[in-house]
């Protein structure tokens, strides 16, 4: 009872920031301007900015190598859930402009905006080194694999056409940031504290303002872009049923092969972040692609408001192993 109370404070603070943004659209406080302006400050300034401070704030040295292990599962979870994710585009024939997005939702989740606070609040403090070690694993997914899955998926780019190299898209912002707070933490190199605090306070304004940008798109498209057809609900599956799966399964199989098992607080943080809601940014992702930017919103939604009902079923499960 109590995972499903946190569970639903969760997505009820989410919604509401959502709704805000709705309703500011919809009576024309927001321009087209700044919806563009939105998207660059997110992934360009912000972003970088959360995830620098991130990395440094929650991780050390020692911490880094101790839980190394773990990355091992969790790679592994993120490895074959590409695969069947791209299986799957084809064998159900995901149009060109939606393939990057769905494969998204599979793999990818909203571990620092939505899995930490309710990691934090179901099992607390004690698990936040093995919440650290999926959230690594799912900044470098997101941005070193999962945002090229969305570039390529272009449906501005005939089939065969030549494309230039783009070196930024190498390297977006956000990878930049974590790859650069790596640097600072593994020479501990010190960073002063009026810097950092200046950092967190812009890294701060991630969520509320990817949030207000899912609302702008949901009132540039109506409420009827919020759907249930044959590819959300495939997206939706591989995130609330395929996903947790897979890493149980790791859980299981890799525990039986090493001859012990995992921890039940890192096995049971494992579980629930594997479930966790679409990326918030990957609305603002699949725009600079060009791709189906109303797919990729109602999928964000409706995995997002759906969350509350998942979390306490994975609990139970999760208790069962």
């Amino acid at each position: 009872m109590e995972a499903f109370i946190t569970s639903l404070e969760s997505v009820a603070e989410i919604v509401l920031v959502i709704a805000l943004g709705y309703w500011l659209r919809g009576s024309g406080r927001l321009g087209d301007e700044f919806k563009g302006n939105i998207s660059f400050i997110i992934m360009k300034v912000a972003l970088p900015a959360s995830i620098f401070v991130s990395v440094l704030k929650y991780l050390n040295r020692d911490k880094l190598a101790s839980l190394s292990g773990g990355l091992i599962f969790t790679f592994a979870s993120f490895t074959i859930g590409y695969i069947i994710a791209w299986i799957l585009t084809k064998v159900f024939r995901i149009r060109k402009g939606r393939r990057g997005t769905f494969i998204n939702m599979f793999v990818n989740a909203n571990t620092i905006f939505i899995g930490l606070p309710l990691n934090m609040a179901l099992f607390g403090t004690k698990s936040l080194p093995y919440f650290l070690i999926y959230y690594v694993m799912n900044t470098i997914s997101t941005w070193a694999v999962g945002i090229f899955f969305i570039s390529s998926d272009d449906p501005t780019v005939e089939k065969g056409a030549k494309k230039d190299f783009n070196w930024k898209k190498l390297l977006p912002a956000p990878l930049v940031g974590f790859l650069v707070s790596l640097v600072f933490l593994l020479l501990a190199i010190p960073v002063p504290a009026w810097i950092d605090k200046t950092l967190d306070m812009v890294g701060g304004i991630v969520t509320p303002m990817s949030l207000i940008y899912i609302g702008i798109i949901l009132a540039d498209a109506g409420l009827k872009s919020i759907r249930f057809d044959r590819d959300t609900i495939l997206a939706l599956l591989g995130r609330f049923v395929v996903a947790p799966a897979i890493m149980i399964s790791i859980i299981l199989i890799g525990g039986s092969m090493m001859g012990t098992s995992l921890p039940t607080i890192e096995s049971n943080s494992f579980i629930i972040q594997s479930a966790a809601p679409g990326l918030a940014v990957l609305p603002i992702l699949v725009d600079q692609s060009h791709g189906d930017v109303d797919y990729a919103t109602n999928l964000v939604t409706t995995s997002t408001v759906l969350f509350v009902i998942v979390v306490p079923i994975l609990m139970q499960i999760a208790n069962l192993i």
